[in-house]
Order: C-alpha cells, then sequence, then structure tokens
C-alpha cells in the first residue's frame, strides 16, 4: 500500500501489520520474496530511511528502483518529502 514515490520503514510496516515490535520480521520476509514479487519491497528501507545492505546486487536494485520511482536521496538517506505519513 505505500504509493510509488514514497517510502516507509520496516517498523513502519510492523506498526501497520499489527506486530509493533516486529521490524526485523518484516524484513526478513520482504528479504524471502519470489525474485518476480509484485509487491514493492523496494520502497521499505531500515530506521535511518537508508537501504539496508544485505550483500550482493540488492541495494543498487533497490536504489534504481526509487530512482525510477523520481525518489530523491540526499547522500544515503531518502528525502524527507518522500516519507510515507501513515
Amino acid at each position: 500500500m505505500i504509493p510509488a514515490g514514497k517510502v516507509a520503514t520496516y517498523g513502519q510496516v510492523a506498526r501497520l501489520a499489527g506486530i509493533p515490535t516486529h521490524a526485523r520480521f518484516v524484513g526478513s520476509v520482504l528479504g524471502q520474496l519470489p525474485a518476480r514479487s509484485k509487491l514493492p519491497w523496494h520502497r521499505v528501507l531500515n530506521a535511518s530511511f537508508k537501504i539496508s545492505d544485505r550483500g550482493g546486487d540488492d541495494v543498487r536494485r533497490q536504489r534504481s528502483k526509487l530512482k525510477q520511482e523520481d525518489v530523491l536521496f540526499i547522500g544515503q538517506r531518502v528525502a524527507k518529502l518522500h516519507h510515507w505519513d501513515t
């Protein structure tokens, strides 16, 4: 439900799912999605609004997908105007 051009944190998603103390669980679930999943996993970031480095090519892919949605970065963080207000 995170709109294109917006990002949320693992913690926000956990709270919305009714499991407010399980941000890491959200990250784990998103990390196990099949490659062809249509879920917008790329819109979910860590609490610092940075892409979590899981090794491999995922960071580059996630950043690329966000840039395709015109999401702006300030250094490694996503600019505040793209933070999803729930």
